[in-house]
């Protein structure tokens, strides 16, 4: 009898080796899809923040106390003073997407005897009210997200309905 030569592995150990590394991703997969989806959201959640500051500023600075009728104005710099828009270049079209999230501001009426604004809305183009609306593309999140001139940001696992003042029907706050 010769002795068998003990380099490298057999076919049943590697065989064994590559099951216990599909079984360790089975079960991490899922983790870390809801934690994509749970960034996702998040991300949401800081661009409706981001747009409030925005439109708030624009009041304060820009719009004469009225808001601005689109996210593509928003992200527009005052023609005078010049700089940088209110808002990033990534939420300044209408609609945006974001993170598997597309977001859409919905202007409310428009203000009557509106001046025209600082970055190039016309006269009687500012409105007193808006809505934005944050939904998820496919795998993005499961949660729909709301806000409007309030400031307080709204979500549901259906569609968040628009509600130019006060809060939707069916929703819940999440600040």
């Amino acid at each position: 009898m010769t002795a068998r030569d003990k380099r490298g592995f057999t076919l049943i150990e590697l065989l064994i080796v590559v099951a216990i590394i599909g079984i360790i991703a089975a079960i991490a997969v899922p983790g870390l899809l809801r934690a994509r989806m749970a960034g996702n959201e998040a991300s949401a959640i800081g661009s409706l923040r981001a747009i409030n500051s925005a439109q708030s500023t624009y009041a304060a600075s820009c719009g004469y106390g009225f808001y601005s009728p689109s996210l593509v104005s928003l992200g527009t710099p005052p023609t005078v003073a010049g700089g940088d828009g209110f808002i990033g270049t990534d939420l300044s079209t209408d609609p945006s997407n974001k993170s598997s999230y597309t977001l859409a501001l919905t202007p409310g009426a428009v203000a009557a005897g509106s001046a025209p604004s600082c970055n190039g809305v016309a006269a009687g183009a500012s409105v007193s009210t808006y809505y934005v609306g944050a939904s998820p593309l496919a795998g993005g999140g499961v949660r729909f997200f709301g806000t409007n001139q309030g400031g307080t940001i709204y979500q549901s696992f259906a569609t968040v309905p628009v509600a130019q003042n006060g809060a939707p029907a069916g929703v819940s706050p999440i600040q």
